[in-house]
């Protein structure tokens, strides 16, 4: 039935954490609900929002070069919120055009884009078992699907992230279009937020950070000033982000894979393949993205008072995102 999962330190001590998920809304709470009914101690604690675009035209003009008789090749989708602030602003009559990829880093991603209407045929997007949701797992399925030379790729992402996947499609010879659907924010912690923030410093040992972006871990210090990151412990998704958890100071990080069934699985040392049958519940990307709010009002008298059991929509996606710094108020090109 599979091997064991190895933890740093006690595994006892890993499995009385309470795990605090820090992706952004509405991903935290699903997140939550899924690591619940795995029999995690789980709290919704969003160190990452959503917001639209400061400028939406770019995202209109890009609906109407898919709508045009030459649209890109590639459609790239960097997160599930790149395709749910994209599709927000999708003309009523506007259909996905044939013969164009919808791309995404995880399954978080292609999931988003199947609710949105695009056909299961068209969404490409690394493989569930794939074990890693990043720039580099797409491009190892996407590489030999087009002629690069010459043909037109549309990234969809937020602002900033990472050049990788931006910088081989140039060097492949790819037509690269950027337009940026949504901003990443910082939120700011409502009381039961605040609650939690103020358990986690007073039993710093008691808790588990789930971190699935490293620029979520770089909002910490603020929020935590004086806090013991070496008695503290952190589960991340990436080790680009594992290694932004060291620089923060905690010693115990394990690298999972992104979904609650891996969480669940590493923390009680069961194969993911048994915790993932328990629910069905599948993998998102590495990195979430996500908009919305929710949260209940659990018991208890530790850092899970008030763990988040409001409705989500969906896991999100990968640290490596593809994305590309190119500011400006249109569509850009390179």
């Amino acid at each position: 039935m599979g091997s064991s999962v190895n933890l740093p330190g006690s595994s006892a001590s890993w499995q009385a954490l309470c795990v605090l998920v820090t992706r952004p809304q509405p991903q935290a709470d699903e997140w939550v609900l899924a690591l619940l009914a795995l029999g995690v101690r789980a709290a919704a604690l969003p160190l990452l929002g959503i917001a639209g675009p400061a400028d939406e035209a770019p995202v209109h003009q890009a609906w109407a070069w898919l709508q045009a008789a030459d649209p890109p090749a590639v459609v790239m989708f960097v997160s599930p919120s790149a395709v749910e602030r994209f599709f927000a602003l999708k003309p009523a009559a506007a259909a996905w055009p044939a013969g164009v990829i919808a791309a995404g880093t995880g399954p978080g991603t292609r999931r988003a884009l199947l609710q949105a209407g695009v056909p299961a045929p068209a969404v490409l997007t690394p493989p569930a078992d794939a074990g890693q949701f990043d720039s580099e797992a797409l491009w190892a399925v996407l590489r030999g699907r087009v002629d690069w030379p010459g043909r037109a790729v549309l990234v969809v992402r937020g602002e900033g992230g990472r050049d990788w996947l931006a910088d081989t499609l140039r060097q492949q010879g790819a037509r690269l279009h950027v337009v940026e659907a949504y901003r990443r924010t910082v939120p700011v912690p409502d009381a039961a937020g605040r609650a939690l923030l103020q358990q986690a410093l007073a039993q710093p040992a008691a808790t588990g950070w789930l971190f699935s972006s490293g620029e979520a871990v770089g909002h910490l210090p603020g929020l935590l000033p004086g806090m013991d990151w070496p008695a503290t412990s952190a589960l991340v998704t990436h080790a680009r982000i594992g290694d932004a958890a060291r620089r923060l100071g905690i010693t115990r990080v394990l690298q999972i894979a992104p979904s609650p069934a891996a969480v669940a699985a590493a923390l009680q040392g069961r194969p993911p393949a048994i915790a993932a049958a328990i629910t069905g519940v599948s993998p998102g990307d590495g990195r979430a993205d996500g908009r919305g709010d929710g949260r209940g009002d659990g018991a208890g008298d530790g850092p899970c008072d008030g763990p988040g059991d409001g409705p989500g929509d969906g896991p999100g996606d990968g640290p490596g995102d593809g994305s590309v710094s190119a500011p400006g108020p249109s569509i850009q090109s390179s």
